[in-house]
Parts: structure tokens; C-alpha cells; sequence
């Protein structure tokens, strides 16, 4: 018995040895195979990286573009998308494109003046009355401008996605008129438009991630924030939030944007898909956009925050204290490109 089971042994490490080299003995067929995974190998894969949560207007639109792409590439392409700073934040996102480390971002407006200052005209205090104006200027000239300021840097810009206008927040008292601001602090993004806008109130700011934002305002690291209804929504800002004012005094919108590398060595008729995909989900971001503006009589009704609306009368007092902002910015700017501005 110890004879028989010693071949036995030997005889298995055997058949093993054969088939790790190479070897497939005839056992009287073919061989199964798992048929799941035939074709993976020729998948494509994008990573999609951003950083606000799944249902904010962005998340509902990246979450959407990877169903489409699915369904027109008949699982060719894949789209994997990762929300929430799951692995890059608003600091290293565009690095991490630029490297190849993601295929996809969909950075804010107000992230994009360090590839160029030309970004900060988005950011420029009523610099647009509606959404329907910013969708004109970026589907004109201005949009145009934008786009070109990419391709240098290694990146692809394939679409503009909305969000809606920011609201201003603050945990310490009603904001109705500039001498409301005097002395508080403000998380802001990182952009010298915003900044200067703030520090025309009589307040001063931080930029922190956007992730960072909730844990900032409870622990009292800044007094406010401002951001658009969806955002302060999706990240319960109003639980540390004693006041908003619906100022709507500047606007907060995304480049969707590919490595540019990938995008050229992408075959013609998938680049095609893609661009079918993101024009079919840029409309249906649009509409998702103004529903959730719309979601603002949900915060009305929250009796945890006192919400203010400005007036006409109040906007004219705001704007007198920013117009200086549209003469320093200028030469920064490109005073040709800030004639843009409808």
C-alpha cells in the first residue's frame, strides 16, 4: 500500500509538471474553458475618477456615460468609475490623468487655472444670469477658448458638464449684504477669482478638498462654504450649516477630459462611441442639473436652516463690491476673452 500510494503521488506530480510546461495529456476531449472570460483581453478599460458623491448631478452622469458606453460597445468598452476621491483627490486628479493613472477626470472650472489662468473667467462673480447663457458661451467661442488651453498639458477635453449656481452657507449669522461678511472665514476652491472675491466681502478663506468640507465646518475651521444645492444636499452641509443665502453669484460646472495619449491610441469607431455617449449624457446632464436646483424647495422646508434670498436690490450691492474683480483679472484673464461674457 505505501508502494502504490508513493506512485500515486509521484504520478500526480508528474501530471502536474507536464501541464505547468506545457504538456496536456489526451483525456478523450476538448478541455473545458471558462467562456466568461474570452475577449477580456481585448477590453478596453477607462478609469473614471472623480470626487463628489454617486448622486450629485456629476455621479448621476459619470454612473449613466458607463451604462451608455457599455450598451453601444456591446461590452467592448468598460468604464469604471470611481466617485467620491475614491483614488484621486481635486489636488492630484489632473496629475493622475496626466500620468495615465486614470483615463477620465471631470474636474470644476475653478480646478483648471493651474493648466491656465483662462479657467478663472468662469469663476468671475455674476459673470452669468442663467444656465441657459453659460451653455451658450461654452458652446461659442469662449468654450472653444477653453478647450484649446488643454492639449498642451496632455489632456483631451470632451465635454461640459453642469452642476448649477453656488449658494453661500455660514454657521454664524444671516447674509444679505456685504458688511454681513465682515470677519468670517469661508472654504473656498482653489481659485485667485474666488479668493479676491471673499477678501471683497471683508472675509477671508481656505481651499480644502472637497471631501474635506463637512468635517471643516463642524469642527469650526471655517464659519462657511459655498456651493450649489446639489452638493450641499448630497454632503448634509446643512447639518453644520446655520443659514443660506441664494445668491446664485457664480457658476459651477465641470470639463469632462481624457488623457490625450489614450484618446488617440483609442481605434476610430471607439473614439466615435464615446463622443455618441458623452453628447447623449452631457443632454441628459443638463436636464438632471436643473432638477436638482429644483430639489431647493427640499432645503426651504428644512427647519434646521434659515434660508435668505437676495433681492434684486441686494445683487446691485454685491456686484458694486466685485466689479474691481473684473478689472484686476483682465490682463490675467485675456481681457478679448472676458468680452465673451454675455
Amino acid at each position: 500500500m505505501k508502494t502504490v500510494a508513493g506512485i500515486s503521488i509521484f504520478l500526480v506530480l508528474g501530471l502536474l509538471a507536464a501541464y505547468l510546461i506545457g504538456f496536456q495529456p489526451d483525456i478523450g476531449g476538448e478541455l473545458p474553458y471558462d467562456d466568461e472570460h474570452t475577449g477580456l483581453k481585448d477590453r478596453i478599460v477607462i478609469k473614471f475618477s472623480h470626487v463628489v458623491a454617486e448622486n450629485t448631478p456629476k455621479g448621476l452622469a459619470a454612473a449613466h456615460f458607463a451604462e451608455l458606453v457599455k450598451e453601444k460597445s456591446q461590452d467592448r468598452v468598460e468604464v469604471q468609475v470611481f466617485p467620491n476621491g475614491m483614488l484621486y483627490a481635486e489636488d492630484n486628479e489632473i496629475t493622475a490623468l496626466q500620468n495615465d493613472d486614470v483615463q477620465m477626470i471631470a474636474p470644476s472650472f475653478s480646478n483648471m487655472n493651474v493648466i491656465d489662468p483662462a479657467w478663472l473667467v468662469m469663476d468671475l462673480p455674476f459673470a452669468f444670469r442663467n444656465q441657459q447663457e453659460v451653455e451658450r458661451a461654452l458652446q461659442g467661442v469662449l468654450g472653444e477658448r477653453l478647450l484649446a488651453t488643454l492639449e498642451p498639458h496632455g489632456m483631451k477635453g470632451a465635454a461640459f458638464w453642469h452642476n448649477g449656481f453656488r449658494q453661500v452657507t455660514n454657521n454664524v449669522r444671516q447674509l444679505r449684504t456685504p458688511e454681513d461678511f465682515q470677519g468670517l472665514k469661508f472654504r473656498i476652491q482653489p481659485s485667485p477669482v474666488l479668493k479676491r472675491q471673499f477678501e471683497a466681502l471683508g472675509a477671508s478663506t481656505i481651499s480644502t478638498p472637497f471631501n474635506e468640507i463637512y468635517r471643516s465646518l463642524k469642527n469650526g475651521k471655517v464659519d462657511g462654504q459655498e456651493n450649489t444645492i446639489s452638493n450641499i444636499l448630497s454632503k448634509r452641509l446643512y447639518q453644520v450649516q446655520g443659514f443660506i443665502t441664494i445668491s446664485n453669484h457664480s457658476y459651477l460646472g465641470y470639463i469632462v477630459t481624457f488623457n490625450k495619449r489614450f484618446w488617440e491610441d483609442l481605434p476610430p469607431d471607439v473614439q466615435q462611441l464615446l463622443k455618441e455617449a458623452l453628447a447623449e449624457t452631457s443632454d441628459w446632464n443638463n436636464r438632471e442639473a436643473l432638477s436638482h436646483e429644483n430639489r431647493l424647495q427640499m432645503l426651504a422646508q428644512n427647519q434646521s436652516i434659515e434660508m435668505t434670498t437676495l433681492s434684486d436690490a441686494d445683487k446691485a450691492l454685491w456686484r458694486q463690491r466685485f466689479e474691481p474683480l473684473y478689472q484686476e483679472f483682465a490682463d490675467i484673464i485675456g481681457s478679448d476673452l472676458m468680452k465673451e461674457i454675455p
